[in-house]
């Protein structure tokens, strides 16, 4: 495995370039630009790469499907870190082009639903066609496939374009989560502000059955930070759940709910437990606190002695 390189979904220019350029470790490693985030990941799969950096998250959009889809269905890999990036689009363009010459635009399908009100007040004509990455977008207007591109400000100098406006977003404060896969090995160390991750498939699909894993973590006061519904492929109405939640599998709370859940799921993988990017401290309530499991767990040791 080259455990100097990092895959990152490419071409050069795109968010998660950015992103990925924020981890201290990234200079000191070959940074490659990859055409799909399959492909990125598929690399770290093969050996080829140490991890790859992928979009997973956007808090106007939810989840970015194809990557939970490669997280649940693909060769078994792990998150081991996390990235929250600030979203603003510039709309980039050939030198000499005018807001009024923009008659078709570009970006990745996630850029359009964050510039959606823009383009009806500002570009109401203007045709949306997508591309693989904000910085392929960027591309093809170089390559005069399209009049202009929302994408990253500092995409503009790698394709020769121009900014014809820049600090665009319908949503204030628009964040892209992104995170840090390898190969499956030991989780990365707790902090105290850690999130981790599962894709949880039902046993059976009755009455109840998604209350029932919604109890496992209610029940040892674990906070569910994103649970997403994405389809398996078996049929209509086979569903398996991505979660992510506050903890480290560590923490005996949580390692408690990952516990129950595998008794009761079909099948359980762990995606990993690693630090928040927001370095958030969970609010732990005192009957869930480690101690606490320690404390009942002495209590019933002492029953079966006969000494409680």
């Amino acid at each position: 495995m080259s455990a100097s390189r990092y895959t990152y979904l490419g071409p050069a220019g795109t968010f998660t370039e950015a992103a990925l350029r924020t981890l201290p470790e990234a200079a000191t490693r070959e940074l490659v630009p990859m055409v799909s985030v399959p492909a990125a990941l598929d690399a770290v799969r093969a050996g080829e790469a140490a991890g790859a950096l992928v979009p997973i998250e956007n808090s106007v959009e939810g989840g970015i499907t194809t990557t939970l889809d490669e997280l649940a269905a693909g060769g078994h890999l792990m998150i081991y870190r996390e990235v929250l990036l600030p979203i603003a689009f510039a709309l980039l363009a050939r030198p000499g082009t005018t807001l009024s010459d923009v008659k078709t635009v570009t970006g990745h399908p996630a850029a359009q639903a964050q510039v959606r009100k823009w383009l009806g007040a500002h570009l109401p004509e203007s045709v949306w066609e997508s591309a693989a990455s904000n910085a392929d977008g960027a591309r093809l207007v170089q390559e005069g496939r399209y009049d202009a591109a929302f994408a990253g400000e500092f995409a503009a100098a790698t394709y020769g374009l121009e900014p014809l406006v820049t600090d665009i977003h319908d949503a204030q404060n628009a964040a892209t989560r992104f995170v840090l896969v390898g190969k499956p090995a030991r989780p990365a160390a707790r902090t105290g502000a850690d999130k981790t991750s599962v894709v949880l498939w039902l046993r059976e699909n009755h009455p109840g059955a998604l209350l029932e894993l919604l109890q496992e973590f209610a029940s040892r006061g674990v906070s569910m930070m994103r649970i997403e519904s994405r389809p398996t492929g078996e049929g209509i109405g086979q569903y398996c759940f991505s979660v992510d939640c506050e903890g480290h599998i560590t923490d005996r709370r949580v390692g408690e709910v990952l516990m129950g859940l595998k008794r009761i799921c079909q099948d359980v993988r762990f995606l990993g437990s690693y630090p928040r990017a927001d370095e958030v401290t969970a609010e732990v309530r005192p009957e869930t606190a480690d101690d606490a499991f320690m404390e009942s767990a002495d209590w019933l040791n002492r029953c079966l002695d006969g000494r409680a």
